[in-house]
């Protein structure tokens, strides 16, 4: 499942590429035909990044929510924009492949640098470049629930969780169901927020941190790293944990954000020599401390990282480092 930091990046696709210019909206599925005949021919005015979450804003006072779940990605196509990371990564970069450069890079466009402009790109829980469109707009691939088209680019929408319209109380009554997110809420009063549910629960810290009312975006991937980087038990109930240990994990969730947001993918050890650095980028084996690493040593302590079911997704901590 896409985690914050690829559904912000999402929305600053349509930020770049959609906003201020009559969208031809459709649903070549068939299965969005209602809504898209509600949002067609209308400008798109706010695109929102909520956690896992997406709205669009349009100039008819309507939105549409989006919540690609586990299965959804968006297509993107025509003259967009593209990490300078993914054109030098040939093509592969996210939570799982990235073979890439420098982590300071900046998104341009792919003109800019003599790429063709019938760029394709997917985003999901990764992003990689497709083969180029050989004519503009290219036809639908597979089970397209809606379309956005402008003169110069497209996005396609296939297997979300939720896409719907809302009016504008229907979206603050969604973004008011979920927890703070480091890029939308002031970082001071999201902190005490989130410190003062955590404290209050009973719940095991593992299940608070992917629970979307609790906090806004984490998933798998950054539910593991984060418990590790603060060594914490995963099982341990959350008004068990130290104050300043939960103020730290918001922090930490902070700045982890901002760098997934930031070069588009979840790098997640810090302070590496440029030997470890360029391993990092090269392969998710070398990217993590916990996540995904079962049976294989702690990178701290040597012990056996650990793997198991709780609340339907895999969690992975070190036993001894995290006891």
């Amino acid at each position: 499942m896409p985690e914050g930091h690829s559904v912000h990046r999402i929305a600053r696709q349509f930020e770049r590429h959609f906003e201020h210019v009559p969208v031809a909206v459709s649903s070549p599925q068939g299965r969005f035909a209602a809504g898209a005949a509600q949002l067609d021919g209308h400008e798109i005015v706010q695109a929102k990044a909520v956690g896992k979450q997406m709205f669009l804003e349009f100039d008819n006072g309507l939105w549409l929510r989006v919540h690609l779940g586990m299965y959804g990605a968006w297509d993107f196509a025509g003259d967009i924009t593209v990490d300078a990371t993914t054109a030098s990564a040939n093509g592969r970069m996210g939570q799982t492949n990235q073979r890439g450069t420098d982590l300071a890079a900046h998104e341009h466009s792919l003109s800019s640098i003599g790429a063709p402009r019938l760029t394709r790109l997917r985003m999901s829980e990764q992003e990689k470049l497709e083969p180029d469109a050989t004519s503009f707009p290219p036809e639908p691939i597979g089970a397209v629930r809606v379309r956005l088209l402008t003169p110069t680019a497209v996005a396609d929408l296939r297997g979300p969780t939720a896409c719907e319209v809302q009016t504008i109380e229907q979206v603050d009554a969604a973004i008011a169901k979920l927890g703070p997110d480091p890029l939308v809420d002031d970082h001071a009063a999201g902190e005490e927020r989130f410190t003062a549910v955590v404290r209050k629960k009973s719940t095991p810290i593992a299940l608070l941190l992917m629970d979307q009312s609790v906090v806004s975006g984490i998933g798998n991937v950054y539910r593991a790293e984060l418990l590790f980087r603060a060594r914490l038990n995963p099982f341990t109930p959350g008004k068990e944990v130290p104050e300043q240990t939960v103020r730290g994990l918001w922090r930490d969730w902070v700045k982890l954000l901002e760098l997934g947001v930031q070069t588009g993918q979840m790098l997640t050890m810090d302070d590496l020599s440029p030997e470890d650095h360029r391993k990092a980028l090269a392969s998710r084996a070398d990217r993590h401390w916990v996540y995904h690493r079962t049976g294989e040593p702690c990178r701290i302590c040597g012990t056996p990282i650990a793997m198991q079911e709780l609340g339907g997704r895999k969690l992975y901590w070190c036993p001894k480092d995290q006891a």
